[in-house]
C-alpha cells in the first residue's frame, strides 16, 4: 500500500453552514452535492435547525469557539481545496467565520443565505453588513439569488446591474443565480466579463435545497481545479438536474432536490 499522504486522490471541499434536519438544504445538501461533483466533503456547523419542507421551527446557534475548533480540526489534519459558506445566521457567527478564513488560503464560495424556501429568516438583519464588509472581500465568488442580490447591492436592478453593484462592494466575482425572476439565466460577472449561463427550468415542485446544491457544486468544481466559468456552468447544470430529479412526494411543502437521482439509481 502507498504511504498515507503519498498522493492526493480526491479534492477536498468544506462547507461552513447549518444543519437542516429535513435533509434538503444546508450541510446535508452540500455534502450530497460535493459527492456528486467528485469531491470529498467535510463540514463545520455554525448552527442547527429544526426544519421540514414547510417551516423552520427552531434555530440553535453553536458557540463561536466550537465553530473554530471544527475548522481547525479539518484544516490542520485533512486540508481543504475549496470552501463554501451557507447559512451563518448571526453577526457573531459571520465575524467568527470571516476572521478565520482570512488566515486560510483556499477558494471561497459565499452563498449569502438569508431566507428559507418556506419563508423563515435565516440571516439576522445586523449580520448583513458584516457579511458584506468582512466576508465578501475574501470570497472568490458570491452566489446570491435575485432577492439576495437586491439586498447585497442595496438597490433594485437587472442581474447585470446587481452583479456590478455587488462587485463594487468588494466581491471579486458574482453569480446572480437564475432560479427566480422571469428569465432563467445565471449571470456571472468577474469584474471584467459578463457571462450569461442559461438554466433549464423544470416544472417539478421540488426546489428545496437548489441554492445550496448550486453553491456546493461550484465549490467542489473549483476544488477540482476547474476555472470559475467552467465551475459556474457545471453548478448551473447540477442544480437544474437536481430539481428535475427532485422528490415532490417527500413532505407536505416544497420537496427536496435530488442531486444523486435516487429514483434513477434503483435497480
Amino acid at each position: 500500500m502507498p504511504a498515507k499522504g503519498a498522493h492526493m486522490s480526491v479534492p477536498r471541499a468544506l462547507t461552513v453552514a447549518t444543519s437542516d434536519s429535513g435533509g434538503a438544504a444546508g450541510i446535508q445538501a452540500d455534502l450530497k452535492a460535493f459527492a456528486a461533483a467528485g469531491a470529498y466533503g467535510m463540514s463545520a456547523l455554525v448552527a442547527l435547525t429544526a426544519q421540514s419542507t414547510t417551516a423552520v421551527t427552531a434555530i440553535h446557534p453553536l458557540p463561536p469557539a466550537f465553530v473554530v475548533a471544527q475548522l481547525d480540526a479539518v484544516f490542520d489534519d485533512i486540508g481543504v481545496d475549496a470552501v463554501k459558506t451557507g447559512m451563518l445566521f448571526s453577526r457573531e457567527l459571520v465575524e467568527t467565520v470571516a476572521d478565520y478564513l482570512t488566515t486560510r488560503d483556499a477558494p471561497l464560495v459565499v452563498d449569502p443565505v438569508m431566507v428559507s424556501s418556506s419563508g423563515a429568516r435565516l440571516l439576522e438583519d445586523d449580520a448583513i453588513e458584516v457579511l458584506v464588509d468582512r466576508l465578501l472581500p475574501r470570497a472568490t465568488v458570491v452566489t446570491p439569488n435575485l432577492a439576495e442580490a437586491v439586498v447585497l447591492a442595496g438597490r433594485e436592478g437587472s442581474r447585470r446591474e446587481l452583479a456590478e453593484a455587488i462587485h463594487a462592494r468588494g466581491a471579486r466575482a458574482v453569480i446572480v443565480t437564475g432560479g427566480h425572476g422571469e428569465t432563467a439565466v445565471d449571470h456571472l460577472f468577474d469584474g471584467e466579463r459578463h457571462v450569461e449561463i442559461p438554466v433549464e427550468r423544470h416544472a417539478v415542485a421540488a426546489t428545496h435545497g437548489a441554492g445550496c446544491t448550486h453553491s456546493a457544486t461550484l465549490a467542489a468544481l473549483l476544488a477540482r481545479g476547474l476555472s470559475l466559468e467552467e465551475s459556474a456552468r457545471g453548478a448551473a447544470h447540477a442544480a437544474s438536474e437536481a430539481v428535475r430529479h427532485g422528490l415532490p412526494e417527500l413532505g407536505a411543502g416544497d420537496g427536496p432536490v435530488d442531486v444523486l437521482n435516487l429514483n434513477g439509481a434503483r435497480p
